[in-house]
């Protein structure tokens, strides 16, 4: 099953709120990685199919830190990451 890094980044940034604390996303992920909710998707609510597809969208404009918390995280392969920046480059 081929995972969208803008969908599991969507789920990961739930952790911005006190209220999701109990999720299993390292705090890596919920460090580096609300930063980029805020700049290109905090008109969405969290967990929202809109949050999900906006981050998807801004797959390849997340920065490096969050990403590598991602793949770090078990979140997205390195391989999904790789495929992406291969076709941004296209």
């Amino acid at each position: 099953m081929t995972f969208r890094i803008g969908l599991l980044v969507g789920a990961a940034l739930v952790m911005v709120t006190p209220a999701a604390a109990d999720t299993n996303y390292s705090k890596a992920v919920q460090q580096n990685c609300s930063a980029d909710y805020k700049t290109h998707c905090g008109e969405y609510g969290l967990e929202s199919n809109a949050l999900r597809d906006c981050m998807d969208r801004n797959g390849n404009k997340l920065t490096k830190a969050c990403v590598k918390s991602l793949v770090d995280d078990g979140q997205v392969s390195q391989a999904e990451v790789d495929r992406r920046k291969k076709a941004a480059n296209r």
